[in-house]
């Protein structure tokens, strides 16, 4: 098995797609006014219209819910990429910091309200752990 994506149901598709296009730099692929996913190398964000639950489940999904899911993208500098995102996010939820775990993390939130972490590993077993 291989975890392929990750789908964010959303209100306003074309608003949160321009939000990731200029947040992680990756360019969307649109396949329908309510479908688009940013692929990266490891895996894919794809975003759906509310007009797409009833495909899967009617009311299996509502938009701007989400309490206990972080989105979490690995980045060359997260410091770097904090600079960078200053005027995209208008509210940081952390700023970078270096984690127990190794990892330096940068929290912010979408337009939905969805937690996003961008995060670089610092410490050794950090960064072989994520060895590309």
């Amino acid at each position: 098995m291989d975890f392929v994506s990750i789908r964010i149901i959303t209100g306003d598709v074309a608003r949160l797609v321009e939000f990731y296009e200029k947040a992680t730099g990756v360019p969307a692929t649109w396949a329908t006014e309510d479908f688009a996913e940013l692929r990266t190398p490891s895996a894919t964000l794809a975003i759906a219209s509310t007009r797409t639950v009833p495909l899967f489940a009617p009311g299996s999904s509502r938009p701007a819910e989400n309490h206990s899911v972080i989105t979490e993208f690995l980045v060359d500098d997260v410091d770097r990429v904090y600079e960078n995102l200053t005027g995209v996010v208008p509210r940081f939820v952390k700023e970078p910091t270096t984690m127990p775990w190794g990892n330096r993390s940068l929290l912010f939130r979408d337009p939905d309200g969805n937690l996003v972490n961008f995060f670089t590993p610092v410490t050794p077993a950090a960064v072989e752990k994520f060895a590309r």
